[in-house]
């Protein structure tokens, strides 16, 4: 487990019809900061002790060790999301279709993406 200090995950998310990009980091002590896509700051909070719960157990559940580099498989969504996912040392990407169910509960327990 990552001191309260260091970073737990940093997802990316990119696309969707706007064609947008943001960049959500949450620290150990569940910090966290969104980035626009210059790596400007656009919003931070602190996650609940309940939701740095339930993003823990979402994080350890993935296994990112096992997962592959680059998720494929689903359907090509056209104007959908593609992230970007770091953790203890491991990058997993894939569009949004082709994640596999732990990664999208690792994806709702973090903090949205958006301040709208």
């Amino acid at each position: 487990m990552p001191a309260p200090g260091e970073t737990l995950v940093r997802v990316t998310r990119s696309g969707g019809f706007a064609g947008e990009t943001h960049t959500l980091v949450v620290q150990g002590d569940g910090s966290w900061s969104r980035l626009d896509a210059k790596a400007g700051p656009e919003g931070a909070g602190k996650l609940s002790e309940q939701g740095l719960a339930a993003l823990r157990t979402a994080l350890r559940e993935a296994d990112f060790a096992r997962l592959p580099g680059i998720a494929t498989g689903g359907p090509t969504i056209y104007d959908g999301f593609f992230y970007i996912f770091v953790h203890d040392g491991y990058e997993v990407a894939g569009e949004q279709e082709s994640l596999p169910p732990a990664l999208v509960r690792v994806v709702d327990a973090l903090p949205p993406f958006t301040q709208y």
